[in-house]
């Protein structure tokens, strides 16, 4: 009886979605600006090398996911805060240091 009910809301919710599905009548050749391009992938790019950065610094591990949420959530902001206010240069890791011999 369950697995009865359990196959027709499935059935109801999947008609339901093929309801909502856009019809297009007319052929769309230009559509508006939908968000990207040079400027978007020109963020990503900055957001990426943020988040490498914010990885790979010396932070306790609870301040490197509050950063890398910052930038993920608010992506032109957050990267913006990141960088005038995280105090970059005390956290960086410093690169290779020398072996002693």
């Amino acid at each position: 009886m369950f697995q009865l009910a359990l196959a027709a809301l499935l059935q109801l919710s999947l008609a339901l979605f093929v309801e909502a599905a856009p019809i297009t009548t007319q052929s769309a050749n230009w559509q508006g600006p939908t968000g990207g391009g040079v400027v978007g992938f020109i963020v990503l790019v900055l957001d990426i090398i943020a988040w490498v950065e914010i990885i790979q610094s010396n932070r306790p591990p609870l301040n490197k996911v509050i950063w890398c949420l910052v930038v993920f959530l608010f992506p032109i902001i957050g990267m913006i805060i990141y960088y005038f206010f995280a105090n970059r240069a005390q956290h960086n890791s410093g690169g290779y240091e020398a072996i002693p011999s």
